[in-house]
């Protein structure tokens, strides 16, 4: 959980005294709960409305706690219960000032199967809108593609796990990382996913409900271990630890 002060809605401004940080700060509050943000990912939620941060003189963010909270309430809304960003802002547009962020209900056991499988509360964003995103062109897109690094739906638009993926790529591609030097990370994601699946395979087979309900809580807790071991591994391997 995020240790900063809870509030309603950020106005842009800050209060005589308020604690407030740079971009980078926030950043890194944000990765003790969401390790996959990026910067990126933070100035696109600034540009759908989603959080004002003030302005310094010399056009630098700085953002207050309630702005960070807010960010972190956002980021908890796609993760846990796949809302639109649409949807996510109405709701917090419609705070008085100064009220609690909203708490939703927890998922229902089977929730997240339906939300895997397409159903009318799965986040969707469209190529334009991850074009803007990212910040890059048609080309560029295309070769990720190419490279089976993304993936669009059935119906032409991604989900919220594809533009986690292109902001990374296109985080590495700022160090000169291009997307052929990425597949051999698209294949051993794709190994491991191989690896998870064939444990709980037995389990999305069974008749009961809520047996197949576990299968998808397995599956989960099964990636955040390999991801774990995936960076534990490659940080042992480069004598780096990362914060």
């Amino acid at each position: 959980m995020l240790h900063t002060p809870r509030g309603g809605a950020g106005s842009g401004t800050a209060t005589a005294g308020s604690r407030l940080m740079s971009i980078g700060t926030v950043l890194n509050v944000l990765r003790e709960e969401f390790p996959e943000v990026t910067i990126s990912k933070i100035r696109f939620l600034e540009s759908e409305g989603l959080v004002e941060p003030q302005r310094t003189p010399s056009g630098y963010r700085k953002f207050s706690p309630d702005d960070v909270e807010r960010l972190a309430h956002v980021l908890r809304m796609q993760r846990d219960h796949y809302l639109p960003l649409k949807v996510i802002k109405e709701q917090l547009d419609a705070l008085e000032p100064g009220e609690p962020l909203p708490v939703p209900p927890p998922a229902r056991p089977g929730d997240a199967a339906d939300e895997t499988a397409g159903g009318p509360t799965a986040a969707r964003i469209g190529r334009d809108e991850l074009l803007a995103a990212v910040g890059i062109d048609e080309g560029e897109l295309d070769e990720w593609e190419s490279y089976g690094l993304i993936a669009p739906l059935p119906d032409g638009g991604y989900d919220a796990a594809a533009v986690s993926v292109a902001e990374l790529v296109g985080e590495l591609g700022r160090f000169g990382i291009e997307p052929r030097h990425l597949r051999v990370m698209r294949t051993a994601a794709d190994r491991e996913a191989g690896l998870v699946d064939s444990v709980v395979a037995p389990l999305k087979v069974h008749r009961n409900p809520q047996t197949r309900a576990l299968a998808q809580a397995r599956a989960k807790e099964l990636a955040g271990l390999t991801v774990r071991l995936h960076a534990a591994l490659v940080q042992t391997a480069l004598g780096v630890r990362l914060p």
